[in-house]
């Protein structure tokens, strides 16, 4: 963990820098989930990561067993399912063997350090013990990453921060992102990476994971802004996550394999 809390450098917005491959960059990987996920990526030949934002367990279970052989990772929102039990846990994790994803649990912690503990740990949910990765904003302040970190080392488990968002107005804007972007580099043995829109870093040890990720730019009546995965790996994506583009389609498979592919084919451009 790097001791320097100076500011990042100023932000990228375009000309994405990154030219290692994804098997090239997790051996720079100094936590143990970002190494696991380059090399999934580079393994499975795939930068996708389905938004599974499904009420129902069935339906959920479904979905992610459908897209699973097509994505580096799953993204849930656990406390939306309807009728959540653990052995929902169970075999979510069992079809992240069969299929070879990491689980990203989309909690977007945003508490003081020991309330985070708390539901990292605790609760009904215990996503310590499942998630492999999950997500903070920085808004409390860098106390938010230790508390997490606390539980989250002794776990193997990832931190992603969120320097900016993707709905419309939203305030994580500039010298928030770059406090944010500066404390992932304090604490580079947790933090792995960032929710953005953009490349924010140059260093290829961490990762980058946009959302709001379509092929037909629109938005929606709530303020979301999407971009093609094309723009999104061109400007330093790493990972593009997808929500609606599949679990909406008529065939999730067939929406799954096109966004694969094309993801895919977006990144081989880039390096």
């Amino acid at each position: 963990m790097q001791q320097s809390e100076t500011l990042a450098p100023s932000l990228k917005a375009t000309n994405c820098a990154k030219s290692l491959t994804y098997g090239q960059r997790a051996q720079l990987a100094t936590n143990p989930v970002a190494k696991r996920l380059f090399e999934t990526m580079e393994r499975k030949r795939t930068n996708l990561i389905v938004s599974a934002d499904v009420t129902e367990k069935k339906a959920l279970l479904e979905l992610i067993d459908a897209v699973g052989p097509h994505v580096c990772a799953i993204k849930t929102h656990i406390d939306i399912v309807n009728d959540f039990d653990w052995d929902l846990i169970e075999q979510l994790q069992q079809l992240a063997r069969i299929h070879d994803f990491i689980i990203f649990e989309d909690r977007k912690f945003a508490d003081i350090g020991n309330t985070v503990q708390l539901q990292y740990q605790q609760g009904i949910y215990r996503i310590a013990e499942w998630a492999d990765m999950v997500n903070a904003h920085s808004v409390p302040g860098p106390g938010i990453i230790e508390g997490l970190r606390a539980v989250g080392l002794t776990k193997n488990r990832a931190l992603i921060l969120l320097p900016q968002m993707s709905s419309k107005d939203n305030l994580a804007t500039g010298d928030y992102t770059q406090k944010t972007v500066a404390w992932a580099q304090q604490y580079d043995d947790f933090v792995i990476g960032f929710i953005a829109r953009q490349q924010l870093v140059e260093d290829q040890k961490f990762l980058h994971f946009t959302p709001g990720v379509q092929l037909a730019l629109k938005g929606d009546a709530l303020g979301q802004q999407y971009l093609t995965p094309q723009v999104a790996i061109r400007d330093g994506s790493d990972c593009i996550i997808v929500g609606r583009g599949i679990y909406h389609a008529d065939n999730y498979v067939a929406a799954a394999q096109e966004y694969q592919v094309v993801g895919w084919e977006s990144y081989l451009k880039r390096i």
